[in-house]
């Protein structure tokens, strides 16, 4: 007997297709990158709007400068690289240039997480959502699929407001409709334990809610897109209306989403259980996508490992 398999996407075509669509009914909008037309999906818009492609080269920090310079001067700058590059080497510039300065740039990290792969260490980005985090006034929102994806960009453009989205190159199923900056999805209820996730992983979450069925445990999926600010009152109704939560991240444990939920959790004196599902404060080794979302346990096998035990633990 077949198992049909659900087709999956790239997130970065969606938010290149929005983009250049959106370009063609607004004329500030502009795109800065270092370098990095092809890797991210920018040569549709280069060729239509040439003159409103900034390429920049090798230097990150510059580009978030001229970004920021292009916002403040009336436009509504898409600066794009891989989210390793920018985040990393262009944190002072995002800190001071434009989140302190609260310029209305819209900062794309592309291929985030371990979506580089065989690149290694140096390629992945994990330790953004961590970083980012800490720094005030910048939104950060992880899409979850294309649809999402292309409304996240649609929001950013009008936004006015410094934000970071991430977008994905690991291809994902569709799985979400709709798109509410600072509000989180609640994609399957469930009574006993509950899942939040973030871009990846919300749809091996769901997954791994359907499988869990077969060990009697109902699982309640949130979709937790917005990561800065997050939505705490919905932790706090997971808290009140299930047993226990488990976060899971295409990202570091030490700062990112799994911290963010734990605050909340340890804030209202810890109520409930909780797991968290990530990469442990260590680099990721070289090897493909698939292979180390395997390795650092963040399968639907493994979140459903992960519910079924904490659901038990409580019983």
């Amino acid at each position: 007997m077949s198992t049909m398999v659900a087709e999956t996407f790239d997130c970065r075509v969606a938010f290149a297709e929005e983009l250049l669509a959106l370009a063609r009914a607004d004329e500030r909008i502009v795109a800065v990158c270092n370098d990095s037309v092809g890797s991210s999906n920018l040569v549709a818009f280069a060729k239509e709007f040439p003159d409103r492609l900034i390429n920049v080269g090798i230097a990150e920090q510059d580009m978030v400068g001229v970004g920021a310079g292009l916002a403040l001067s009336g436009y509504v700058p898409f600066v794009c690289g891989a989210a390793p590059f920018l985040t990393g080497r262009a944190l002072e510039q995002i800190k001071a240039d434009v989140a302190y300065s609260q310029s209305p740039v819209v900062l794309c990290g592309m291929s985030p997480g371990m979506a580089y792969g065989e690149l290694g260490p140096t390629h992945h980005s994990i330790e953004d959502l961590s970083w980012l985090r800490a720094i005030a006034g910048l939104g950060i929102v992880v899409p979850a699929d294309p649809a999402e994806t292309r409304a996240a960009v649609r929001w950013a453009a009008s936004a006015a407001t410094p934000v970071f989205l991430r977008i994905g190159r690991f291809k994902v199923p569709a799985v979400t409709d709709s798109f509410s900056f600072g509000t989180a999805t609640l994609l399957r209820d469930g009574s006993d334990v509950t899942v939040v996730a973030a871009g990846t992983m919300v749809s091996r979450a769901l997954a791994a809610a359907d499988e869990a069925l077969a060990d009697g445990v109902s699982v309640r999926v949130l979709n937790m897109s917005t990561i800065a600010p997050l939505d705490e009152d919905v932790i706090r109704r997971a808290m009140r209306e299930t047993r226990g939560i488990v976060t899971a991240e295409e990202a570091t444990t030490t700062g990112g989403l799994g911290a963010a939920v734990a605050a909340v959790v340890v804030a209202e004196r810890a109520p409930v259980p909780m797991r968290m599902l990530g990469v442990h404060r260590e680099f990721a080794p070289t090897g493909s996508t698939a292979f180390l979302l395997e390795h650092f346990g963040l399968a639907a096998s493994d979140i459903r490992a992960a519910v079924v035990d904490l659901a038990r633990a409580d019983a």
